[in-house]
């Protein structure tokens, strides 16, 4: 590996963690595509896509637990909500990533880009005002939480994704928690899902370590930031910037897909 390749890998996993931290997703909806798109662009040699999920696998725990620990002081944090997601989708994660290296790379592309399309729809849904709710009287479906949960795990865990992309708007669309508690809540429980997610690929030799380990420098420098900057944004338009990054990156891996 070239160092020109190593310096490209590690602005693809600032990029992504940045993102990240400021919107609360996991970071693997933005470096899955980069990963795969850009490097070939650039001149390098591309990765596979079972390379591609172990590497977002380590970026998804790195950067949510960085981002977590940035949103923690500002008492967003539903611990009954992380508590009741987070076992769900851990558990769903080690399924997922467990039986992932049965799939084909096509076959990942299309599970990713579905994931992708349905978190686009459902980020367009139209949200009722939640936003006022304190936290002490937020309340929510637990059955739902858990059973989404525990599927989003497991495709999740698939395509070596934190599931924050879907979790975001499953959380704001179907148990209208507001946005601020969606966002740190959800970097919270995708830590969670990302250890599950992690022992997988890693038990299945799925990590290439040297891309994977700048991309955790990168995350540990970028995801605090991106959180101290998603704090200070307009709950609206975090919303928006989130449905147009999810939705540019399912129509492009469709594209590829069938192209």
């Amino acid at each position: 590996m070239t160092l020109s390749f190593l310096l490209t890998v590690f602005s693809l996993g600032f990029i992504s963690s940045f993102l990240s931290g400021m919107l609360g997703i996991g970071g693997s909806i933005v470096l899955y595509p980069l990963l795969l798109f850009v490097p070939p662009v650039l001149g390098f040699s591309g990765f596979e896509a079972h390379d591609v999920t172990g590497i977002g696998a380590i970026q998804a725990l790195v950067s949510s637990i960085t981002g977590v620990l940035a949103y923690r002081q500002a008492g967003f944090l539903h611990k009954p909500l992380i508590l009741y997601m987070g076992i769900s989708v851990l558990l769903g994660g080690i399924i997922g990533s467990s039986i992932s290296s049965i799939f084909s790379e096509w076959t990942i592309n299309v599970m990713y880009a579905l994931l992708a399309t349905t978190a686009t729809v459902m980020m367009f849904l139209p949200k009722k005002g939640t936003e006022n709710v304190s936290l002490d009287k937020l309340k929510f479906s637990t059955f739902t939480a858990v059973n989404l949960a525990f599927l989003l795990g497991i495709g999740a865990g698939i395509v070596g994704a934190g599931g924050a992309f879907l979790l975001v708007p499953i959380m704001l669309v179907i148990l209208k928690i507001p946005t601020r508690v969606t966002i740190a809540s959800s970097l919270a429980i995708t830590f969670l899902s990302s250890i599950g997610t992690t022992m997988g690929k890693v038990a299945t030799g799925q990590v290439l370590w040297a891309p994977a380990l700048l991309i955790v420098l990168a995350s540990i420098l970028a995801s605090p930031l991106g959180a101290t900057i998603g704090k200070k944004t307009n709950t609206k338009s975090l919303q928006m910037i989130l449905a147009s990054l999810i939705m540019a990156t399912s129509i492009k891996i469709w594209f590829d897909i069938f192209h």
